[in-house]
């Protein structure tokens, strides 16, 4: 007997099937603490060794910056060293936010994150507030394969922070890449303007 439409995805969605095997979850990330870097007062905070082919991804965690004047934190790579920074970028990114008293909700793209073919710095936080102690930007950025003389170097990132200005709850992401087969050897994470008061960051090598 022929079956409708209806019948036949009825029968399909609700079909079992036998396995037989193992299950592995390989989603999983062994991390190697590589260094770490605590903020005081810092104008910037900077890498400039271990980044090199021992790994073929590094992780950077943020650890509760706090900033001298609320505004945004980013980052910048560099192939000589930290000698100079200022590698091509490419990169885009989105934000969700809300505030504390339920005022305003948004899901958003953040034109500010874009970077089109561009030498200037990357922004990973967009407003860590500092007008309260309490406030911070945690979060963490991935970069993959650094040190190849093939391919661009990707990176992503996610923070979230409570901001200075109606106390809002940011989760901001990103994604992008350096723009150079030069080996990416050393990165700078900073404020906009100011400095960034306390704070930690830990770079990881990713097994």
């Amino acid at each position: 007997m022929a079956l409708s439409k209806v019948q036949a995805e009825s029968i399909d969605l609700t079909a079992t099937y036998a396995f037989s095997g193992t299950v592995t979850d390989t989603v999983t990330r062994n991390l190697v603490l590589l260094q770490t870097l605590t903020a005081s007062s810092s104008p910037t905070l900077s890498f400039t060794s271990g980044i090199d082919n021992t790994y073929q991804s590094y992780l950077f965690k943020f650890i509760n910056l706090h900033p001298s004047a609320s505004n945004q934190m980013e980052f910048q790579g560099s192939v000589n060293g930290g000698t100079g920074y200022g590698v091509t970028i490419t990169s885009t990114g989105f934000k969700a936010h809300h505030t504390e008293d339920d005022s305003a909700t948004t899901l958003a793209y953040t034109p500010n994150q874009d970077v089109a073919q561009g030498t200037g710095y990357h922004e990973i936080f967009q407003q860590v507030g500092h007008d309260e102690a309490r406030n911070s930007g945690c979060g963490e950025l991935q970069l993959f394969d650094p040190s190849s003389t093939t391919f661009a170097k990707h990176f992503f990132s996610r923070s979230s922070e409570r901001t200075s200005d109606a106390h809002y709850a940011i989760s901001q992401f990103s994604a992008g890449y350096f723009n150079t087969t030069s080996a990416i050897n050393a990165l700078q994470f900073r404020m906009a303007s100011g400095n960034i008061d306390s704070g930690t960051i830990k770079m990881y090598g990713v097994l």
